[in-house]
């Protein structure tokens, strides 16, 4: 005997429905205060960085300005990921979320190797020019409004479960720690004059950080677009909750994926043979409840069910690979 948890409506696949007009507009709001924000900087931080004669801090103002594409992406896809199933998607549209968050990472990868280019390019320049303390005064200015608004968003992400805003959060993280060098080196710069290399090593330092975060990034993403599965700490987790549901036997041939933030799952029950279809149904719907309650971030749950082998007297939990 095979059968599913409950009839699957296309409508109810990621049961997020409810919720996702309520989670795009907070998507929104935080995103487009953080696009207005870091167009501000990205301007501040070019004039400061060229009247201050600050190569560095115009490289932080690069970062900043794709911090601003980031943000458009985001607006952008947040209106797709968050659409219901359809007929087409019966899964639902929560991969693009997924693509975006690897796109974030993949243009902030690119950003960070020109800016690491030009500043190793360019530190053997004679004359370097002193930067001056307006360019210092562009790098705290960018700590201090950068880190609130990672804060802000990552707060915003965390509460929606959004990889995509996430992923921009430490976009916003990754342009205030690119600005500590900067105001290390131009405040050395002044101190000592000579040392005008600083600010060439700084902009090394803000590419260095920038592909940290972009691979931090991306690479989740990219593993979740070829169908990673779970952990194993998280396949042990559901495993012992399905087996300790009441009228389970035995598991197996569980399988995992992730749909945007979270897991879809399938895996096999076995109940006693001797109850009726309805009674295994029964089963089936208490295990999918369960894991949808308490799983590791889960969103969608399909459950077959399959009668206990007699001869096998004691029941377990297994992964091996579906019957055919």
């Amino acid at each position: 005997m095979t059968n599913t948890a409950q009839p699957r409506n296309p409508n109810d696949t990621l049961g997020q429905e409810a919720t996702a007009p309520a989670a795009s507009a907070e998507v929104r709001r935080v995103t487009l205060w953080g696009l207005a924000t870091n167009l501000g900087l990205a301007a501040v931080k070019f004039l400061f960085g060229f009247l201050g004669h600050s190569q560095a801090l115009v490289a932080d103002a690069v970062h900043s300005l794709s911090d601003s594409i980031t943000d458009i992406v985001v607006l952008i896809g947040v209106s797709y990921w968050n659409a219901p199933a359809d007929e087409q998607h019966p899964y639902g549209h929560a991969r693009i979320e997924t693509m975006i968050t690897a796109t974030i990472g993949i243009l902030l990868g690119a950003v960070g190797i020109g800016i690491g280019y030009y500043a190793i390019a360019g530190i053997n320049e004679k004359d370097v020019i002193q930067p001056g303390w307006i360019a210092l005064a562009a790098a705290c200015l960018s700590i201090v409004v950068k880190e609130a608004l990672y804060q802000w968003t990552i707060y915003v992400g965390r509460r929606v479960r959004s990889s995509a805003l996430l992923a921009n959060a430490w976009h916003h993280r990754s342009d205030a720690l690119s600005s500590m060098p900067v105001a290390v080196a131009v405040l050395g710069t002044r101190l000592w004059p000579s040392w005008g290399f600083l600010d060439h090593i700084a902009a090394v330092i803000v590419c260095v950080l920038i592909l940290h975060a972009a691979w931090k990034i991306a690479w989740p993403a990219v593993r979740q677009l070829s169908d990673v599965g779970a952990a194993d700490e998280q396949r042990r987790a559901i495993l012992k909750m399905a087996m300790e549901t009441e009228g389970v036997r035995s598991v197996h041939a569980l399988r995992t994926r992730y749909l945007g933030p979270g897991l879809q799952i399938d895996l096999h029950v076995l109940v006693d043979p001797d109850l009726t279809v309805r009674e295994g149904h029964d089963i089936a719907g208490a295990v999918k409840r369960r894991l949808l309650a308490e799983g590791p971030e889960v969103l969608d749950v399909l459950v077959h069910v399959e009668p206990f082998p007699e001869a096998q007297a004691e029941p377990h939990a297994s992964e091996t690979e579906p019957r055919p």
